[in-house]
């Protein structure tokens, strides 16, 4: 039994005698032109006609593609339309408490914590509505909005030393207000000092004068 010889490609026969198999068989020559041309045409495509797109893919494809739905932009345009109203809301009120104005101060730091409470910015709103509460004579309701805040918005110094000089002069609870400062004066020295919550955070005078006796334990 005879070795065995792999088949020889036309190739390799055109390689070893170019002018016999170009003389016996005479569209070879067109043949090689045509895939030559062929060749140089897929070279000359741009990749990504050839790699980046599928077939009959329009090219303006990637340039139209949206990943977000219209319902899907019309809710966050309406939360970014509360969202805003709620801050100017809240920045009112703060300017109407430093302009000691505070029952106009109440009204909007009260908006904003009925109508935008999802929002997390409405508890510093509660804040602000607790302190212009205890200057309008609501002492209880004040009292009982800074005890709240103070567990959610622990470490806040600002409704820790307020809730201090409530609990001292209205609840005559000493240790529970010392607590309190404690935490406030950790997190922020000022609040020793009478002017800081009078001219930088526009405390009510009545707040402010409860903060005094406590700091001077009258």
């Amino acid at each position: 039994m005879g070795a065995f010889q792999a088949p020889i490609s036309h190739l390799q026969l055109l390689l070893s005698n170019p002018h016999k198999i170009l003389k016996n068989n005479p569209k070879i020559p067109s043949l090689l032109t045509t895939t030559t041309t062929r060749r140089l045409l897929l070279l000359s495509l741009p990749l990504s006609s050839t790699l980046l797109l599928p077939p009959n893919q329009p090219t303006s494809f990637a340039a139209t593609f949206d990943p977000l739905s219209q319902s899907e932009k019309d809710a966050s345009g309406a939360v970014s339309l509360r969202l805003s109203e709620a801050l100017d809301l809240l920045e009112k009120g703060r300017e109407l408490q430093a302009l000691g104005d505070f029952n106009q101060a109440l009204h909007y730091f009260t908006l904003v914590v009925k109508n935008y409470k999802d929002f997390a910015f409405s508890e510093y709103a509660r804040v602000g509505r607790a302190l212009a509460l205890y200057e309008v004579g609501d002492r209880e309701e004040a009292i009982a909005e800074m005890e709240d805040v103070s567990i959610s918005l622990k470490g806040y110094p600002e409704v820790h030393a307020a809730l201090a000089a409530a609990l001292y002069v209205d609840k005559h609870a000493p240790l529970l207000a010392e607590n309190q400062f404690t935490i406030a004066t950790l997190l922020d020295p000022h609040y020793t000092d009478l002017s800081y919550v009078k001219d930088t955070k526009h405390w009510p005078p009545s707040l402010i004068s409860s903060l005094q006796h406590f700091i001077t334990l009258s």
